[in-house]
């Protein structure tokens, strides 16, 4: 099932805006559950966890800085001739 674009922008948008907050609480509390790890192992921590939350969303945000296709195919005023 393909969302349309409008229903992509809004998903993003409750994604970025509830999802992700979340997900930072959940990781830090995460991280926090075990023994303090040297620095860069925590930084590597956080990036691996940074890529994990987004994978998932790929589908729904791809496109989504783009201009509406939708819009064009409905507007009909195409590059004049």
């Amino acid at each position: 099932m393909a969302l349309s674009y409008a229903a992509r922008r809004r998903w993003a948008l409750v994604i970025l805006l509830v999802g992700l907050p979340l997900y930072v609480v959940a990781a830090v509390t995460l991280v926090g559950l075990i023994e303090r790890p040297s620095v860069l192992v925590e930084l590597a921590i956080y990036v691996g966890l940074g890529f994990a939350w987004a994978l998932p969303f790929r589908f729904i945000f791809r496109g989504i800085g783009q201009a509406d296709p939708d819009a064009k195919k409905a507007d009909g005023s195409g590059p004049s001739a």
